[in-house]
């Protein structure tokens, strides 16, 4: 069953659209990703559409979001592409194990399993919709001492540490293939928002110059050395 959209879902979507303008943020993302994607993805909280769109040149791509409006958006803004579809559903709900049908091969969730209430119960689904040899990546918000003011405002009900995530994924039955920290300068930025400065958002400005300056410098950086902490962990989970 699907829920109302929430204040919080309101919040987030406008935060998504102040991050869309993070353009070298999320190519940074893309190729990150590529390497690891199959021909048949499912996108879990594609928002906006921000990672979205390089996705388009797969075989088949299912894109979720619980939020209706996001929905509604993209099967406008990616008409064009009849390899791409998308669908109101949470990755909670029982009806996404439908989704097996599709035979997808990855699992893409970026910056999302924060906002699932039952993160567990959602590592599980993903998991039974894979086909074997599947891959489940992942970008998680690290550290749960960084939570702050904005995670609250964005409904994020956990940061992770490497290790717990690591025992919930192995748990479930996925064999950790790469696990790393990603964006220390990010740790930095948010570390000083939430415990010095207790920002309640993101600022426009900030975004522009961490785009302009810090993710050119942290995409070379991360490609030679493994930063030894981050504002986010880059996981990718494959299925036996």
């Amino acid at each position: 069953m699907q829920r109302e959209a929430s204040t919080t879902d309101h919040y987030t979507l406008l935060d998504q659209q102040l991050m869309s303008r993070a353009r070298r943020y999320f190519a940074w993302q893309a190729r990150t990703v590529k390497p690891h994607l199959g021909r048949r993805v499912l996108e879990t909280g594609c928002g906006v559409g921000n990672f979205t769109r390089h996705l388009t040149d797969r075989d088949l791509v299912v894109s979720m979001d619980v939020v209706e409006e996001c929905v509604e958006r993209n099967r406008s803004h990616f008409a064009r592409h009849p390899n791409m579809q998308f669908r109101w559903l949470d990755v909670q709900d029982p009806s996404f194990l439908d989704l097996k049908s599709v035979r997808a091969d990855t699992v893409v969730c970026l910056n999302v399993l924060e906002h699932v209430r039952d993160d567990r119960l959602a590592l599980k689904h993903m998991h039974h919709v894979l086909v074997p040899g599947g891959k489940a990546i992942f970008l998680l918000p690290a550290f749960e001492s960084l939570y702050g003011p904005i995670d609250a405002n964005l409904g994020h009900f956990r940061r992770y540490s490497k290790g717990s995530w690591r025992r919930m994924a192995e748990e479930v039955g996925f064999r950790v293939a790469e696990s790393r920290y990603s964006n220390p300068i990010g740790f930095a930025g948010w570390w000083i928002g939430a415990r010095i400065l207790h920002r309640q958002t993101h600022s426009a400005a900030m975004i522009r110059i961490f785009d302009r300056f810090a993710v050119p410098v942290q995409a070379r950086m991360e490609r030679w050395i493994e930063p030894p902490f981050g504002q986010s962990i880059f996981t990718v989970l494959e299925k036996p």
